[in-house]
């Protein structure tokens, strides 16, 4: 793996398990959507698990507690409405950003990277978190799950954000801590780097073979070529 990147020009970076520990929050709705299903909850831990491919996805691994596996149509279309309620008022209870995360953006910043973010969370709860936490301000363009007909791991969501701000793929590095971030990255030729914390599933990122792997978001501009 390179202990080294060239020094983009844009930074892209996922949303949930990347900047934004949003798991506390997902594992209430999921379990207050649960009980009033009359179903057992299913706890942190196993929300943790199943993160990452957007809102209806994760209530249907809920309504089937596994990453795979489909559930009862009518059910599902009832557990949608309930979360989608449930999150909306509650997207910002206990979500934080991850260690390291401010100071990260702060030092791409000042390395000259423009910034964005891109994520597959729908932009009615995007925007919120974004703005609760006070990290709006760093992002030139947000490309949420709906703002697109196409989501992660498609290449399509990262090709929209640079060609917002007139960058080339080339010039541009994907963040994130998930299998579909390295996916995405690579359709869209960009670099790679990925956290490893986050949710990927239970699986080491290493195992994707990113470009690089940091411990912290801070980690990033020294991994830029030619920084001191």
């Amino acid at each position: 793996m390179q202990t080294s990147l060239t020094k983009p020009s844009l930074a892209l970076i996922d949303l949930d398990g990347t900047l934004v520990d949003s798991a506390p929050d997902l594992a209430l709705c999921v379990d207050q959507m649960m009980t009033q299903l009359g179903r057992e909850t299913r706890g942190e831990d196993a929300v943790r698990a199943w993160i990452g491919n957007g809102v209806p996805v994760l209530v249907r691994r809920a309504l089937v507690g596994a990453v795979d596996g489909e559930a009862d149509a009518e059910e599902y279309e009832r557990a949608l409405a309930l979360f989608l309620d449930l999150y909306e008022r509650n997207v910002c209870v206990a979500s934080r950003p991850f260690a390291g995360v401010m100071e990260g953006l702060d030092l791409l910043k000042q390395a000259g990277c423009r910034l964005g973010c891109v994520t597959n969370k729908a932009a009615r709860f995007t925007e919120p978190l974004l703005d609760k936490l006070g990290m709006s301000p760093y992002f030139e363009v947000i490309v949420s799950g709906d703002t697109l007909d196409k989501k992660k791991p498609d290449p399509a969501p990262l090709l929209y954000a640079a060609e917002q701000l007139g960058i080339r793929p080339e010039d541009s590095l994907m963040v994130g801590d998930s299998m579909h971030d390295v996916d995405a990255g690579r359709a869209a030729g960009f670099q790679v780097a990925c956290v490893s914390y986050g949710y990927n599933h239970g699986h080491d990122i290493r195992n994707s073979h990113p470009d690089a792997v940091v411990d912290s978001l801070t980690e990033l501009p020294g991994l830029f070529a030619g920084s001191a």
